[in-house]
């Protein structure tokens, strides 16, 4: 098997309704090394029909970063249609500002492959960009999709 790594520019799936938070974490991506294109989904019934969708109608994103405080379906409903709907999913980094311990865990038992907490400000969402983009973007390699 072929280690995959995304071509640019990476298509990450922002899932985030609120438009501040949305304006943040596209800001701290633009201070990145990588060429980052979003396409941002508003809520949880949104995202769900998004992954519902036959693979050849929409392109799977290369990472998907979603919060869990979503409307219609929280972020925990969309983390189980991924896992319903396709085979091999995206990384799927979960951005909450939540830091309870019983998201992190539902997260992850619930196969996010990461929890971030929201950082409050803009130094540290882009300290957290950084991060992101040097270890799912550069370092790791993901399984290329099916053919």
């Amino acid at each position: 098997m072929n280690d995959y790594t995304p071509d640019e520019p990476v298509d990450v799936l922002l899932i985030e309704d609120n438009p501040g938070d949305v304006r943040l974490t596209q800001e701290a991506f633009r201070a990145t090394d990588s060429e980052i294109s979003f396409r941002i989904l508003r809520d949880g019934e949104e995202a769900a029909r998004y992954f519902r969708q036959p693979e050849d109608a929409t392109p799977c994103p290369d990472l998907v970063l979603l919060d869990l405080n979503l409307p219609r379906k929280d972020g925990f409903d969309v983390l189980e249609v991924l896992e319903e709907e396709l085979d091999y999913p995206p990384p799927v980094l979960v951005l909450s500002s939540s830091a309870a311990e019983e998201d992190i865990a539902e997260s992850y038992a619930a196969d996010a492959n990461a929890y971030l907490t929201k950082p409050d400000a803009m130094p540290e969402f882009a300290s957290m960009a950084e991060a992101i983009e040097q270890f799912w973007i550069d370092t790791a390699k993901q399984p290329p999709a099916p053919a």
